[in-house]
């Protein structure tokens, strides 16, 4: 058995990595970090051609705590020796597959980082929580932070035909495809179907007969990038949010949808200019349905192709449409990791399963306090629509790294409030009259 360990990372994605990253900082903290995978990868099944992120390379692993910790994004681009032509080139946003090689390049370099370590259980024993891995590896760590990333969402109707031609958009950029001369469908209206549906207009998998793409939102909507929205990306908005009651949160997230799961302007528009120019010039292009407000309802093989039920809103009448390959772009859900069974019981959860989290981003449960469970890409229904998002990443780890060391190791503290969102000790309402 090794020492001890005072954080145990279970997952190597962009949030762990993060922590991982500004743990360089104190080297008194025995930190270390364990995935399944051979080597970092970062959704490499999405790295589709020409895709962007919509987030700022500035709200990277550590800029907005340490911006001169050695793995910021600018050092990335100093060390790579293209920070001018970076400069020159005026992005508006960062290629996501030059993203994902400034996450593998940090990953590189960081010793806490451990590969080939597939977690199979949590049990917590003599004070301290005990992790058997499946290739034989056992580690004893005091706390725990859990980022072993969320489920492809699959509807229940297209469960029993998952295969080669009908799939979660997770992995699409491994898959072979050939789309020459099939009927295309796309299930989903966020970022992800539209950045499909334009590599399928470049013709990246060969030119299709048609394609059909169908949201349930009500048209195929924006991104909300405005400055007063990305107020809801700031610390003092998570702290204010979080103080909320489940009933005010579930509310309020709703209404701010767009502000997270929107679509790039700049790829709406690339849609609809290619889509005028399809309808200029139809020997260039393929025949191409845009179905908003429609809700998948209904998944059935017919033959070699499939049946789409949806029900358009706006009608409220059911509609068919056939396809020979079904797309589904239809996110992530939350479950349980199947590791924790050992200690679930011990899991404080609400009523959909999900961890109940402390301010810090600690799980509520019944062991001692001086034994955290910390959890990463879990708490949008505690911290808001943040919180899954890449904006404040190095802003949780810190407050994670402050718990952890019982510390304010980085100041969070910010000193501008352009919003006022409560109003303290406000005055009484009366009658006027």
């Amino acid at each position: 058995m090794n020492t001890t360990l005072d954080l145990a990372g279970l997952g190597i994605g962009p949030f762990n990595l993060s922590i991982a990253a500004l743990l360089t900082e104190q080297p008194q903290t025995n930190a270390a970090f364990f995935d399944q995978k051979d080597n970092f990868n970062w959704h490499p099944g999405m790295l589709l051609p020409g895709v962007r992120m919509q987030t700022s390379y500035l709200k990277d692993l550590v800029t907005g705590v340490s911006p001169t910790n050695t793995y910021s994004f600018l050092n990335y681009l100093v060390k790579n020796r293209r920070f001018y032509q970076f400069l020159s080139a005026e992005l508006t946003a960062v290629g996501r597959k030059e993203y994902a090689d400034y996450l593998s390049w940090v990953s590189a370099q960081l010793p806490s980082v451990n590969f080939n370590h597939a977690i199979e259980t949590v049990e917590y024993k003599n004070s301290a929580f005990q992790l058997t891995f499946s290739n034989g590896a056992q580690h004893t760590a005091r706390n725990l932070c859990l980022g072993t990333g969320k489920q492809p969402y699959i509807p229940d109707s297209a469960k029993p035909h998952l295969g080669a031609h009908c799939f979660h958009a997770i992995d699409i950029a491994k898959r072979k495809l050939d789309f020459t001369g099939k009927s295309i469908a796309i299930i989903g209206g966020g970022q992800t179907g539209a950045e499909i549906l334009e590599t399928i207009m470049d013709k990246h998998w060969g030119m299709p007969r048609d394609v059909h793409w169908l949201s349930r939102r009500q048209n195929f909507e924006p991104l909300d990038e405005s400055p007063f929205t990305n107020e809801f990306f700031t610390p003092q908005y998570v702290d204010t949010f979080f103080h909320q009651d489940e009933h005010t949160k579930d509310r309020v997230m709703h209404s701010q949808k767009l502000a997270s799961d929107g679509i790039s302007p700049d790829t709406l528009k690339s849609i609809y200019r290619k889509l005028y120019e399809f309808n200029i010039d139809s020997s260039i292009g393929f025949n191409l349905s845009m179905r908003p407000n429609r809700e998948m309802f209904g998944l059935e093989k017919t033959g070699a192709s499939y049946q789409i039920s949806a029900l358009n809103g706006l009608t409220q009448k059911a509609e068919v449409s056939q396809a020979d390959i079904v797309i589904l772009c239809t996110g992530f859900d939350f479950s349980l990791p199947q590791y924790l069974e050992p200690i679930k019981d011990r899991l404080n959860l609400d009523s959909k399963g999900r961890y109940t989290l402390g301010e810090s981003f600690h799980v509520d449960w019944d062991g001692p306090k001086e034994n955290r469970i910390y959890a990463v890409n879990a708490g949008r229904h505690s911290h808001g629509i943040a919180e899954p998002q890449m904006s404040l990443m190095c802003w949780r780890s810190a407050r994670i790294i402050n718990d952890l060391m019982g510390k304010e190791v980085f100041d969070l503290s910010q000193s501008l409030d352009m919003v006022e969102w409560v109003t303290e000790n406000p005055p009484a309402l009366g009658l006027v009259g």
